[in-house]
C-alpha cells in the first residue's frame, strides 16, 4: 500500500477523515463526502462504489452497526494515487473477497473492489478493523 513509499521520496499527502454514526442512512452521507473530494477524477465512480460497499459491510458485519456504533472514512491522496479507508469497530469475521454463487443476493462487494482497485487490504482485529483500497486518481495539478 502507500505506506511502502520511502519517506524521503513520498510526496506530501492530502488527507480528509470523517466519523459517521453507525446508522444505515449515513452510507449516503459518506458517499457524498467522498464524491465532493473526488469530483472530476476518473476514479470517482469506483471509489464511491468502494466506500458504499465498505460502509455497508461495516454496518452489517461489525459492532459499528449496533446501537451507539460508528465508522470512519478516510481519503488520502499521495501523488497520483488515492487511498480510501473505512475503519469500523470490529466484529467476529475477517474481510474476504469471495466468489458468490449465481443465486447469492450478496457477497460480491469485496470481489468487485479487488477487480477495480490497484490494491486493497485490511488490518485490525475483532475490536476494530480498517479496510483500504487504492486507486489511480490522476495528477493533483
Amino acid at each position: 500500500m502507500l505506506s511502502t513509499l520511502p519517506a524521503h521520496t513520498a510526496p506530501a499527502a492530502l488527507c480528509w477523515r470523517r466519523t459517521f454514526s453507525g446508522d444505515a442512512t449515513q452510507a449516503r452521507t459518506a458517499r457524498r463526502f467522498v464524491s465532493g473530494l473526488l469530483a472530476d477524477r476518473p476514479c470517482l465512480d469506483d471509489v464511491v462504489l468502494t466506500v458504499d460497499e465498505l460502509v455497508v459491510n461495516a454496518l452489517r458485519h461489525t459492532s459499528s452497526g449496533q446501537e451507539g456504533g460508528s465508522f470512519t472514512v478516510e481519503v488520502r491522496f499521495v501523488g497520483d494515487m488515492v487511498a480510501v479507508s473505512v475503519a469500523d469497530q470490529g466484529g467476529p469475521g475477517e474481510p474476504v473477497a469471495r466468489d458468490a454463487a449465481l443465486t447469492d443476493e450478496s457477497g460480491r462487494g469485496l470481489r468487485t473492489i479487488s477487480l477495480t482497485a490497484e490494491s486493497w487490504g485490511w488490518h485490525g482485529n475483532d475490536r476494530g478493523r480498517t479496510v483500504t483500497a487504492v486507486f489511480h486518481a490522476g495528477d493533483m495539478a
